[in-house]
């Protein structure tokens, strides 16, 4: 049985550690902590191995841990890097690259061509067969993987006639469960990376303007979308039926706000109260001459996650993209989970 490192134990370290340990084929070695914080008791005692860098694991004594990262990662096929952003690319050099492990990576990583771990910006949907034979590579961020979900069934169902994309990400501040001060401010964004790691993995065939805010909320990130076609735009329902059965969009009716969705994630017992997915709220998409105007969310603590366990088995077991996403919707109940929402906030 292949066994994956979690290095790095935070808001996605954590669901991804769920997702591997809740998958047969797949055995989780154990999760890397940093920072000899109280709730590593608590981590040990669910049964995961705690492991500790070799230079600090002396701060860790009496706490459970089962001994260093750079004793564990020799006996592992692949780790998933969940530590901070900027970290994933000195642990390539420091750790991986020396044992020779292969490695992904997260968002907050620097982009391709800038001292990144990777030249690969993985989106399932995308590029899934190209991360197969790579030993490095870079999962798409939050707002990177959202972008690509709406986009790419728009493109598909309406070849050749995209002429332009642009979007304003409206970011949230902090994480649910995150010890970060939410500031009264709206933040700018002056040259956010989002709209070229979009058209790393989608091609630059069709130009993408990206422009980005961060507000003072933790409850999801938002998008507006404007989309401008040759000979006209279709008409919203054409627009909505693109997105029928396609992976990780959820097409919703009267959801209020952001909260809204989350707080029936979290009534339904989804996991970690995460949807996982982009919710194309319905009744703000509109069509005027050449534009289509959208509005979407995005789930910025899960919806990396289908994706990440995707990437997991293409650099895994090199399976076919449709036999990983059948076998990613049974470990993660997604399709279940879009049903409920949909049924949920119904037109």
């Amino acid at each position: 049985m292949k066994r994956v490192f979690v290095n790095g134990y935070g808001s996605i370290g954590r669901r991804i550690a769920a997702v591997i340990s809740d998958d047969p084929e797949v055995e989780l070695a154990g999760v890397g902590r940093h920072t000899p914080s109280g709730d590593i008791r608590a981590i040990a005692s669910g049964g995961i191995r705690v492991y500790a860098p070799a230079a600090r694991v002396h701060e860790f004594e009496g706490l459970g841990v089962s001994g260093t990262i750079e004793s564990v990662l020799p006996s592992c096929d692949l780790v998933v890097d969940a530590s901070p952003g900027g970290m994933g690319a000195r642990n390539k050099r420091d750790l991986y690259l020396p044992l020779g492990v292969r490695a992904v990576y997260q968002g907050g990583e620097t982009s391709p061509g800038g001292g990144a771990p990777s030249d690969l910006i993985f989106n399932s949907a995308a590029n899934y067969s190209g991360a197969a034979p790579l030993d490095h590579v870079i999962q798409g961020s939050c707002n990177v993987t959202g972008m690509g979900r709406i986009i790419g069934p728009l493109r598909a169902a309406f070849p050749g006639r995209l002429e332009r994309l642009d979007v304003t990400l409206v970011r949230r501040w902090a994480d649910i469960g995150q010890d970060a001060e939410i500031p009264d401010t709206v933040e700018i964004s002056r040259s956010p990376h989002h709209g070229d790691d979009v058209l790393s993995y989608m091609g630059t065939d069709v130009p993408l303007h990206v422009r980005a805010v961060k507000v003072p909320t933790r409850q999801m990130h938002l998008h507006l979308l404007d989309a401008r076609f040759s000979g006209g735009a279709p008409d919203p329902g054409d627009v909505h039926a693109a997105y029928a059965g396609a992976p990780g969009v959820a097409v919703l009716w009267g959801a209020g706000g952001t909260r809204q969705v989350r707080e029936f994630a979290e009534t339904a017992g989804f996991a970690f109260g995460d949807t996982g997915m982009v919710h194309l709220h319905a009744e703000m998409t509109s069509s005027a001459g050449d534009t289509v105007k959208m509005i979407y969310s995005d789930d910025q603590t899960g919806i990396v996650i289908p994706d990440n366990h995707m990437l997991v088995q293409a650099m895994l077991f090199g399976r076919p993209y449709a036999e990983a996403r059948a076998h990613t919707e049974q470990v993660m109940g997604t399709a279940q989970k879009r049903r409920l929402l949909e049924e949920r906030f119904a037109r």
